[in-house]
């Protein structure tokens, strides 16, 4: 997938201040890691550097929006067990080719999301999950055509009992109302 440009074409360039401030040189202004995280959702690409030493130090900041995204409370996205295998791979002789698979990994991962989605969709049709499923969206079409006469697109029997139903809790409910009427007295 190919990277979004800035404005003039060219790969934004961020510097970062000792008083760790981000600056958007493109659109001089400052910004947060969350204005970053969002320049990488919307694929800019764009290059972090030190203002005082010149070094590119992109992979340390994307690095801390990943830890503050799976410290913010949320879901987390990387599991234990990864993270474990991830570090052991440190120092490790493959450690040079985990790079480029996990980078091959991702890239076929977001290619083909859509497909992986539709299959997965696809697969859960036939489990307890999909009936369950079913249930409670029978469930809530009787829960809108006992309280919501007409909306339902059946028949009129069921505007039928729709109507007796409703009509047995006005009555209850003039029931309640009179009792809380008398208890007040």
């Amino acid at each position: 997938m190919a990277k979004k440009k800035s404005a003039d074409g060219d790969t934004v360039i961020v510097k970062k201040y000792a008083n760790r401030r981000l600056y958007n040189t493109s659109t001089s202004s400052y910004i947060t890691l969350d204005d970053l995280a969002g320049m990488v959702r919307e694929d800019v690409d764009f290059q972090v550097l030190d203002a005082k030493t010149g070094e590119d130090i992109t992979h340390s900041i994307l690095t801390q929006i990943i830890m503050d995204e799976e410290a913010s409370g949320g879901e987390q996205m990387l599991p234990v067990n990864f993270l474990r295998q991830l570090i052991s791979m440190y120092g490790n002789s493959m450690q040079s080719m985990m790079p480029s698979y996990l980078e091959a990994a991702m890239t076929n991962f977001r290619e083909n999301h859509g497909k992986i989605r539709e299959a997965f969709e696809k697969g859960i049709s036939n489990t307890p999950f999909a009936k369950i499923h079913e249930t409670n969206m029978a469930m809530m079409r009787a829960a809108t055509d006992v309280l919501m006469p007409g909306s339902s697109k059946s028949g009129g029997k069921a505007k039928e009992n729709a109507g007796s139903e409703i009509d047995a809790l006005r009555k209850q409910m003039a029931e309640m109302q009179k009792k809380l009427d008398e208890l007040s007295k």
